[in-house]
């Protein structure tokens, strides 16, 4: 959806080519989310189907360009007005990993955390220092410049979010790990008590038995006196 209507957005300001409106989308976000040409023609087509846009003038070889529409401002202007909706979260693939690792027998959770940690930090730190390169001499000077600052400090504070966040689940596993009773010791289960004691008591029957039988072998270790 953020596709759609970053696109009627940019057709907002004039008619555009794919090519134009792919160029000027990835300069206001700083590549962050590259577009391939297919996608932007994709959604320019079910644009066009929803009467959203239209073709500006006549084909030039394979291009064509797009202009919106009174239908499409509208909705345009409804999307800037309207909250993004975070009740349905998109899927999060870390997330979902941890998820899964969770319980998972030979699967090291923290090893996870630490590596992700790393990860997360060195793109936290890299995009401190494209920040710093993007405010010397003064700051941004055209809407571009400041849409990409936006974005970029919109890419640092998710990285301290997720970097708290995993923090947060290396202790909460911490804290199970500790609530954990200990494992019995081989050869022993926590339900087979009785059957345990059982089987102790059998042994050292058969260990009197064999000691009244053989008293020398008992007491020197098995010499003969």
């Amino acid at each position: 959806m953020s596709i759609r209507y970053g696109l009627l957005a940019l057709l907002d300001y004039g008619p555009k080519y794919g090519s134009q409106l792919r160029a000027e989308f990835e300069s206001r976000t700083g590549a962050t989310w590259p577009l391939n040409i297919g996608q932007v023609y994709t959604t320019l087509s079910r644009l066009e189907r929803d009467a959203l846009i239209e073709p500006a003038g006549e084909r030039d070889g394979k291009q064509q360009r797009y202009r919106i529409t009174e239908n499409g401002r509208r909705e345009l202007a409804d999307w800037y007005r309207q909250p993004v909706d975070r009740t349905h979260p998109s899927r999060d693939e870390l997330a979902i990993k941890l998820a899964m690792a969770v319980g998972t027998e030979g699967v090291d959770v923290g090893a996870i955390i630490q590596a992700q940690r790393h990860h997360t930090l060195k793109a936290m730190q890299d995009y401190t220092r494209l920040k710093a390169q993007a405010l010397a001499d003064g700051g941004p000077e055209s809407g571009e410049e400041m849409a990409w600052l936006l974005v970029l400090e919109q890419l640092i504070f998710s990285a301290e979010a997720e970097a708290r966040w995993l923090d947060h689940c290396e202790s909460r596993l911490m804290r199970l790990a500790a609530r954990r009773p200990a494992r019995p010791r081989t050869g022993t289960q926590p339900d087979d008590t009785g059957a345990a004691h059982d089987a102790h008591d059998e042994h050292h029957a058969h260990d009197d038995e064999h000691a009244h039988e053989h008293p020398h072998h008992r007491i020197t270790g098995g010499t003969t006196a």
